[in-house]
């Protein structure tokens, strides 16, 4: 649907809102290449150089990269996601996981509540390039796609400030997981999300929230151990 014609720097900003949206949402994951600026222009309903600002704007922001030849590519999904990997980079695992398991569960439960019939689209096609992923033996694929899925579940809570939060700590999430899957996919590393899906379905807020706070990480917080003395 073509945006309503403001002013243009008031455009400008429509549109690039509408562009991080895109990437926020997971429609867009890190490491895929946007449309074209003609479809762009053909999906917005703005002009060409509306549309080429508000790209330069976000790569400038560090969302987008713009490769001459080859196109313009997500690579983070905030303005804030590297200095949260830095920031972040020494904490302890623990405390990194038991941040996404309270994440995750209460975004899940808000996601049952309030998913709409788009969203379930959006998840299903998510779930499947998961599983799509795994198949494929690609450790950093699939560590692309499970971080996707997951923040597409977290977008579907329609609370933008948890979905910024979230988005924002994308980098610290992914590196984790990265470190845990290791560069060579195992059956330890799977984890189903298939529950999950079915309760953000059903519109059961409460299977939804269990099973998202069930698997963050295979580094999940119960899966630590003191080890024994001597």
């Amino acid at each position: 649907m073509p945006l309503s014609h403001p002013r243009r720097s008031a455009l400008s900003e429509q549109v690039i809102s509408a562009l991080r949206q895109q990437i926020t949402s997971g429609e867009w994951p890190v490491g895929a290449r946007i449309p074209t600026e003609p479809e762009l222009v053909e999906q917005l309903g703005v002009a060409r150089n509306t549309v080429r600002e508000a790209v330069r704007a976000l790569a400038h922001n560090g969302l987008l990269d713009i490769r001459q030849g080859s196109g313009t590519y997500v690579v983070a999904t905030s303005e804030l996601a590297g200095v949260m990997q830095r920031r972040f980079a020494g904490a302890d695992t623990r405390h990194i996981a038991e941040l996404r398991s309270t994440l995750e569960s209460a975004a899940a439960k808000l996601a049952a509540e309030r998913r709409t019939e788009k969203d379930l689209k959006q998840l299903e096609v998510l779930l499947l390039r998961r599983e799509e992923a795994w198949e494929s033996g690609d450790a950093e694929a699939f560590v692309t796609a499970d971080a996707t899925f997951h923040l597409a579940v977290v977008a579907a809570s329609h609370n933008d400030v948890m979905t910024a939060m979230y988005a924002d700590l994308g980098e610290v999430l992914r590196d984790l997981l990265r470190a845990d899957v290791g560069t060579r996919l195992t059956p330890r590393a799977y984890m189903d999300h298939t529950r999950l899906m079915d309760a953000i379905r059903a519109g059961d807020a409460e299977a939804a929230a269990a099973e998202a706070a069930g698997y963050p990480f295979l580094c999940r917080p119960d899966r630590f151990s003191v080890p024994s003395g001597g």
